[in-house]
């Protein structure tokens, strides 16, 4: 499954875009990783476009949202994982 890494300097519309191509390419499942509120406010937003720009095709997208722990500069972290699904 493919992850997709999100910063608070993402552009959610670019984020939306990558996601609905990467759900196509893989298909229907990616992942987002964000550390930190802004990287999950910009993941949360390029979500919701990139649900607007499923509805034209007659689908909707399913996100589960979850912790992981990941590795940062040698230390471990807590990320939000969201699993993004093509319905």
């Amino acid at each position: 499954m493919q992850t997709l890494k999100v910063s608070s300097k993402t552009d959610p519309k670019k984020l939306a875009v990558a996601l609905c191509e990467s759900l196509k390419e893989s298909g229907g499942e990616v992942t987002l990783q964000a550390v930190g509120a802004g990287a999950v406010n910009q993941a949360v937003k390029g979500i919701i476009i990139a649900r607007g720009l499923a509805a034209p095709e007659g689908a909707d997208l399913k996100t589960v949202p979850g912790f992981a722990e990941t590795e940062l500069d040698g230390r471990q972290i807590t990320a939000v994982r969201f699993r993004v699904l093509w319905r």
